[in-house]
């Protein structure tokens, strides 16, 4: 392997470890959301289910509505869909309802 190369796989491996420890990674989804994974999320999600006692986490988002820092929607167990939001520190600030479920 010549220096050049070196060089290249070098950088390349940079990129993947800066990357991978960003904690947060956002994707656009086709509602035009962003849906975020990570540790961070997994907190969020790990919340969201304490406050509605169970359930299964259809998506976490940043969020700014009503002073929160995350929505998590929720699938209940009882079917219906709830988004959770939460500020920074994960605390409750409001469980709504998700409109786009009807």
């Amino acid at each position: 392997m010549n220096r050049t190369q070196r060089i290249a796989t070098a950088a390349a491996i940079g990129v993947v470890i800066v990357g991978a420890g960003a904690g947060v990674a956002v994707a656009g989804n086709d509602d035009g959301e962003n849906t975020v994974t990570g540790r961070e999320a997994d907190k969020a999600s790990q919340a969201a289910l304490d406050y509605t006692h169970g359930g299964k986490v259809n998506a976490v988002e940043r969020d700014s509505e009503n002073g929160a820092t995350w929505e998590v929607e929720v699938a209940r167990t009882d079917g219906s869909q709830v988004d959770v939001r939460l500020d920074e520190n994960y605390q409750l600030v409001v469980i709504e309802g998700d409109s786009e479920t009807g």
